[in-house]
């Protein structure tokens, strides 16, 4: 058996071991891949709209929202529609349409549920 199957193999069985950890002692590790994460921020150009303001909504609306769903799926949603709106829908991989429509239909829901509730 690979490892990677074992280990997935094991979660039902240690999951429940997570909720031992409080989240008090995760928090130093998140501020840590933060830390990491902006560390990228450098390598956006941003003097191009179709790359900076795409970066910019992901990185804003996550702390912001509270919900790193909403900033990437902002900043894929942007990004899709920039590229289209500028006549380059060609470059944009065909995965990217996929996922774009993925986060409509998510926002489309949370939305609704909004409204229905």
């Amino acid at each position: 058996m690979r490892r990677s199957t074992f280990l997935f193999a094991s979660t039902p069985i240690t999951a429940h071991t997570i909720n031992l950890v409080p989240s008090e002692a995760a928090t130093p590790a998140l501020v840590f891949v933060g830390f990491l994460m902006m560390s990228q921020v450098t390598k956006i150009d941003w003097d191009d709209v179709e790359e900076g303001l795409p970066a910019f909504l992901t990185i804003a609306l996550m702390p912001f929202t509270f919900s790193i769903t909403v900033g990437i799926g902002a900043g894929f949603l942007t990004y899709v529609l920039l590229k289209v709106a500028r006549g380059k829908a060609r470059k944009v991989h065909p995965l990217m349409y996929v996922v774009a429509v993925a986060f409509v239909v998510y926002f489309a829901q949370a939305l609704l549920s909004e409204f229905v509730a």
